[in-house]
This record gives structure tokens, C-alpha cells and sequence, in this order.
């Protein structure tokens, strides 16, 4: 069974976006909210989240599987973008229309997966 490139293109986003919480922990230590327990701990497994599923869309037989995991990662993290939004200090210099723009764009993102499910 032949998987779509599309498919391999979104498995390497996600799978260098996994590498970047290790290579940038900073980045997503800031943006994590408050009121989430252990955040190193939670940018490590999110981050592992992403690598593993990112191969693993790669891989027929799990790329189903695999694309309802990054649907469930997408909905888990969402707080994130609410957080940056409301937050100053958590915004990284970004203005809030952009961060606005990112809602629904993840939205976009799981209506991405959810093709290959």
C-alpha cells in the first residue's frame, strides 16, 4: 500500500517538530500553562509523542492509528495556544491576531489528519 506524499509531509512536521522539544525545551517550557503539573516532563512526552507518531504515519499498517494519535495530541495541547493568547508573558512577542489565526489553524490541522484515518 502506497501512502500519499502529503501524508509523508505532515509525518516530517511533526517529526521535526518532536526533535525541536528537545533541541529548544525553552520555547515550549514557556508556553505550557501553569496549571499543568511537571512541565519538563510534559514538553519531553509531547515531544516523544511527536516523534513516534510521526514515524509511525510513515508506516502503513500504524499511519491510521498514528493519525488519530496526532488528532488526540492536537485536542491535548490546545490549551497551549489558549494560554499564549491570554497570557503576556507567555505570547513570545507574537501579536494577539496571530495568535488568534493559530486557533483555528489547528483546527485545520486535525481536519488534516483525520483524512488518513
Amino acid at each position: 500500500m502506497n501512502l500519499p506524499w502529503h501524508l509523508y509531509v505532515m509525518a516530517f512536521v511533526y517529526f521535526i517538530a518532536g526533535l525541536n522539544h528537545f533541541r529548544n525545551p525553552r520555547l515550549y517550557l514557556k508556553i505550557i500553562p501553569p496549571y499543568f503539573p511537571n512541565p519538563k516532563v510534559l514538553n519531553q512526552i509531547s515531544g516523544l509523542a511527536e516523534i513516534i507518531l510521526g514515524i509511525s504515519l510513515c508506516i502503513p499498517v500504524l499511519s491510521s492509528y498514528a493519525s488519530w494519535g496526532v488528532i488526540a495530541l492536537l485536542i491535548a495541547i490546545f490549551p497551549t495556544h489558549l494560554y499564549m493568547y491570554f497570557d503576556e508573558k507567555a505570547r513570545m512577542g507574537l501579536p494577539k491576531w496571530v495568535l488568534l489565526l493559530r486557533m483555528p489553524l489547528q483546527l485545520a490541522l486535525i481536519f488534516w489528519a483525520y483524512q488518513y484515518t
